[in-house]
């Protein structure tokens, strides 16, 4: 079933949206929610919580690309459930590892304003991921969008763990040289 129909059923409040839904995007939803909590179990329960976070968003909001759309909802959702738990306790790591890479691009920002400089900074991002040579914004995406390892990514695009970490290192510093043009960050 296209994207456009399964839409068209959330629209309609017809409950086989969800079952569309999950048939077609169940595993890649699976795959974001295991990256990130490493635990089947919280996992399944987070893909569960996207379906239900989907039901109640469409309408208002009519996704133009629903696996993206839904891949966001998914990711949020296992991002905050990582939060409420502690990372070691769930052996995670990865997430928290991601995390604190891209923390010394917007350490000390403390000065944004919340909500309409957020939605800025987030515009910021985006754009900056699309300027990138296609490669260099894969491999951003894959490791801070999707948390997948370093190796995970090599394996993808054929290249050593250690190339991939170089990548990474040489685009953050581009991103926080961007942030600070863009007055998101102090020099």
């Amino acid at each position: 079933m296209e994207d456009s129909q399964i839409i068209e059923l959330y629209l309609q409040r017809n409950s086989d949206a969800i079952w569309r839904t999950e048939g077609k995007y169940g595993a890649y939803c699976m795959t974001i929610a295991e990256r990130i909590l490493h635990n089947r179990e919280d996992s399944e329960e987070c893909v569960n919580d996207t379906w239900l976070r989907a039901w109640n968003s469409i309408p208002p909001l009519i996704p133009d690309k629903l696996k993206m759309f839904l891949a966001k909802i998914t990711r949020n959702i296992a991002i905050n459930r990582l939060q409420a738990e502690t990372a070691a306790k769930r052996g995670g790591g990865e997430q928290t590892l991601v995390l604190s890479e891209l923390e010394e691009c917007v350490a000390g920002s403390q000065n944004v304003e919340k909500e309409f400089e957020a939605k800025e900074l987030d515009e910021c991002v985006r754009r900056f991921v699309r300027e990138l040579p296609e490669k260099e914004g894969n491999v951003f995406v894959r490791r801070y969008f999707f948390t997948e390892s370093a190796s995970e990514i090599a394996g993808r695009y054929n290249m050593t763990a250690n190339h991939v970490m170089v990548v990474l290192s040489r685009v953050r510093k581009k991103l926080r040289a961007r942030l600070i043009k863009e007055g998101f960050l102090d020099d």
